[in-house]
C-alpha cells in the first residue's frame, strides 16, 4: 500500500474535491465514470491510498481517495459490500474502481452499496497507472499547502504591521479584503454590522440581504461564505465573515481565522482609536450621509444591517455641540429611542433618532434634551435639531441643516440664553452668516466695518463689542459677563465708536457692526 501523504490532515490543509480530482488530464485519459454517489463530488480529498487489502477501512482516517483494482473482492458479493461500508464508515472521499480482469464491468453490489451510503464510486475504463494519479494529486496539494501556508503568514504580517501602526478597524479590513478578493462583513453577537470591506457594489448587495444572511448566521449561508469568531477568554463578542469567498475553502477558513486574530488583538489593544467598534461604524454612517459623495438609498442597507429601523419611519437629524457619543448613547438606550450616535466635526456629536411615525417628534426630542442635561450635569448643553424627515432621501439635508444650527450657536452660547432645542428659525441672523461666509464680498465687508479694532493692540474691546451686540446692547448684562463696572464699561464702549468712527445707539450703524462682527467671526472658525 502507498500514500501520497503520512502527515494527519487537519480540517484547515487546503484539499481538492472529488470532482476536482476526476476532471485533472491524467485521470480524464483513463475514462472516468461515476457510477454511484454523484450528489458527493465535492468532498474533500486529503490524499490518495492505492490499496488492496479487503480490510483497507480501518486503515483510514478520513478525507482519502482510495485507489483499488479489487483483485481481492472478486467473487465475493459480502466482501464487496462490506468493503464499501467499510470506507464509508471511515468517511473516506471516494473510491476509484479501475476496470480490468478482477471487474470488466461495474460491480452492480458496489454500486448499490456506495449509493446507499453516498459514498462517490468511481470506475476507470481503460488502464490507468495509479502512480500518475497519486503524483499528480500529491504534487497539487503539495502547492495549494504552501500557497495557502504563504498567503496565511503575508496575511498575518500585513495586519500585525497595520496593528502596530495603529490602523483603525477598516484598515485591517480592507487589508483582509484585498487578499480575499470578496466583501468582508464585522458583526456583534446580535448580528448588527459594524463595519464591511471590499468592492462596494458587491458590500452593498451583501448588505441589501442581509436580514436572511442574519437568520442563517448559525449555519451556513452558502458557498464562499465563511465564518469566523471572535473574542477571548471564552466569551464570544462579535463574527467575522467572507462573503462569497471562490478560493478553496479550506484557505478560506485559514484566511478568516487569521483575520479574527488579528481584529481581536486590534480591539485588546484600543484599536487606534477612542472609540468603540459600533461608534465607528455610526460615525462612518452618519459622515457619508452628510458628505453627500454617496447617495442616501446606496447607504439605506448599511443603516438597515446596522440595526437602524429605516421603513415607515420618522427621523430626527440632531448634533450637540461639544457633546460626546458615549453620554448621547446612553441617553438613548436610557430613553428607549433607537437611533445612531456618533463624534461630528467641529467637537460636536451627531445623532440620528429613528422614531415610529405616530410617535411625537418635537415632545421626545425636548425629553432627549432635557435628560441629556441632566445626564451630563450641564445645564447649558443645547441640542441642535433639524425638522423631522419622514424620507430616508432626505436625511443627509436634515444632518447638514442640525450641524449648521449647531455651527450657527456655538458662538453665541456664552452670551445667550438658549433652549434646550434649538432649530433654524431660532440661529436667525447668525444662521445666514454662516452661510454666507465664504463670499468674498462679506469677508470684505467684515474687514472693512471693524478695521479699526482688527488692528488695535487691545484685544478685549473686540470682546465687549461681541458680547454688547449680542445681548441686544444690554449695558448691564454687558458688564456683568465681563465683570467691571458699568463706568469702566462706558470708556471701553466709548473708545470702541471711536475706532469705529460709528454711533453705538444708531440701530442702522450697531446692526451693520453686529452683522460685520458675525461675518469676522465665522470666518475666525
Amino acid at each position: 500500500m502507498t500514500t501520497i501523504s503520512t502527515d494527519t490532515w487537519q480540517p484547515h490543509e487546503p484539499a481538492l474535491s472529488v470532482r476536482q480530482v476526476l476532471n485533472l488530464e491524467r485521470v480524464l485519459a483513463g475514462e472516468p465514470e461515476v457510477v454511484a454517489g454523484a450528489g458527493q463530488l465535492d468532498r474533500p480529498v486529503r490524499w490518495v491510498h492505492v490499496a488492496e487489502a479487503a480490510d483497507v477501512g480501518v486503515m483510514l482516517s478520513g478525507g482519502e481517495m482510495v485507489l483499488t483494482t479489487g483483485v481481492l473482492l472478486a467473487g465475493d458479493e459480502a466482501k464487496q459490500a462490506e468493503y464499501i461500508r467499510s470506507l464509508y464508515r471511515a468517511e473516506a472521499a471516494a473510491v476509484v474502481l479501475g476496470l480490468g480482469r478482477a471487474f470488466p464491468t461495474p460491480p452492480a453490489v458496489m454500486r448499490r452499496a456506495a449509493d446507499r451510503c453516498g459514498l462517490p464510486m468511481v470506475v476507470l475504463h481503460r488502464p490507468f497507472p495509479f502512480a500518475e494519479l497519486t503524483e499528480e494529486v500529491q504534487c497539487r496539494l503539495v502547492r495549494r499547502r504552501f500557497a495557502a501556508v504563504s498567503l496565511s503568514e503575508t496575511v498575518r504580517t500585513a495586519l500585525t504591521g497595520l496593528i502596530t501602526a495603529g490602523a483603525p478597524l477598516q484598515g485591517l479590513l480592507d487589508e483582509v479584503a484585498r487578499h480575499s478578493g470578496c466583501p468582508v462583513v464585522v458583526t456583534n453577537l446580535a448580528h448588527r454590522v459594524l463595519a464591511t470591506a471590499g468592492e462596494r457594489s458587491a458590500a452593498d448587495d451583501v448588505l441589501r440581504d442581509w436580514e436572511r444572511i442574519a437568520r442563517q448566521a448559525g449555519g451556513s449561508a452558502g458557498d464562499g461564505w465563511i465564518r469566523a469568531e471572535l473574542g477571548g477568554h471564552g466569551e464570544r463578542w462579535g463574527r467575522l465573515m467572507l462573503c462569497g469567498y471562490r478560493g478553496d475553502a479550506a484557505t478560506g477558513r485559514l484566511l478568516a481565522d487569521r483575520a479574527a486574530e488579528a481584529l481581536v488583538l486590534h480591539r485588546m489593544l484600543g484599536g487606534g482609536s477612542a472609540h468603540t467598534w459600533e461608534e465607528e461604524s455610526a460615525q462612518s454612517l452618519l459622515s457619508d450621509l452628510i458628505s453627500g459623495i454617496v447617495p442616501a438609498r446606496h447607504l439605506l442597507p448599511r443603516a438597515r444591517a446596522a440595526g437602524l429601523p429605516v421603513n415607515r419611519r420618522t427621523f430626527v437629524p440632531l448634533v450637540v455641540p461639544g457633546g460626546e457619543p458615549g453620554p448621547l448613547g446612553r441617553v438613548l438606550r436610557i430613553l428607549g429611542l433607537p437611533g445612531l450616535v456618533a463624534e461630528s466635526a467641529g467637537g460636536a456629536a451627531a445623532v440620528l433618532l429613528s422614531l415610529a411615525r405616530d410617535q411625537h417628534a418635537e415632545a421626545l426630542t425636548a425629553h432627549f434634551a432635557t435628560r441629556l442635561r441632566a445626564e451630563t450635569g450641564a445645564p447649558d448643553t443645547v441640542v441642535a435639531a433639524a425638522d423631522p424627515r419622514t424620507a430616508w432621501d432626505d436625511v443627509p439635508a436634515g444632518l447638514r441643516e442640525a450641524r449648521h444650527v449647531a455651527d450657527a450657536v456655538t458662538d453665541a452660547t456664552a452670551v445667550l440664553d438658549l433652549p434646550a432645542v434649538v432649530r433654524l428659525k431660532d440661529v436667525h441672523l447668525r444662521g445666514l452668516i454662516r452661510l454666507l461666509r465664504d463670499d468674498p464680498q462679506v469677508q470684505s465687508f467684515a474687514e472693512r466695518e471693524l478695521d479699526g479694532l482688527l488692528c488695535d493692540a487691545e484685544p478685549e474691546l473686540l470682546d465687549v463689542l461681541r458680547t454688547y451686540l449680542a445681548t441686544g446692547r444690554n449695558k448691564s448684562r454687558t458688564a456683568q459677563l465681563h465683570h467691571v463696572s458699568r463706568p469702566a464699561l462706558y470708556r471701553r464702549l466709548e473708545a470702541i465708536q471711536a475706532r469705529l468712527g460709528i454711533d453705538l445707539d444708531d440701530f442702522e450703524q450697531a446692526a451693520s457692526v453686529h452683522i460685520a462682527l458675525l461675518a469676522h467671526d465665522v470666518q475666525q472658525g
